[in-house]
């Protein structure tokens, strides 16, 4: 055979296999940059109240792992390390709400409010709100 022809054969057998490649190749491209690593538009996760109970879960265990990390870092420094248990209950104390600090009278004087509230909403026909709860909310929200 003569080195034109093999050039010939060579060229016709690797023409359909690049144009199959090449258009088989597109589906690539609309993937490219796309995976476990990239950046994409997501909504963003709805985060949990942190008076609920899922939201003092989550916030416990993410400090309980920050302290176990400083726990780890002093420990491997050869200084004492931090008690991770006990430092974490007192940090959740400090960061529990504590119900605001009100006088017998003023208390009253918005549970008063409140349960005539209540018979508005009942006349209405609105649920009843929860006595304690409303309280606390209003002396709350006047900074009582």
């Amino acid at each position: 055979m003569e080195s034109g022809s093999v050039l010939i054969v060579l060229v016709l057998v690797t023409l359909p296999l690049a144009a199959v490649l090449f258009v088989s190749a597109f589906g690539l491209l609309d993937d490219l940059g796309r995976g476990g690593l990239s950046i994409e538009e997501r909504p963003p996760v709805p985060v949990p109240h942190l008076h609920t109970a899922v939201g003092r879960m989550e916030r416990e265990e993410d400090i309980r792992q920050l302290l176990q990390a400083r726990h780890d870092r002093q420990a491997a420094r050869g200084e004492r390390p931090v008690d991770v248990e006990s430092e974490l209950r007192r940090l959740m104390e400090l960061s529990e709400p504590h119900p605001p600090s009100a006088d017998a009278a003023l208390r009253e004087e918005v549970r008063q409010l409140v349960i005539a509230r209540n018979a508005r909403r009942a006349d209405r026909g609105e649920p009843p709100l929860d006595v304690d709860a409303e309280i606390d909310r209003q002396l709350r929200a006047a900074g009582a």
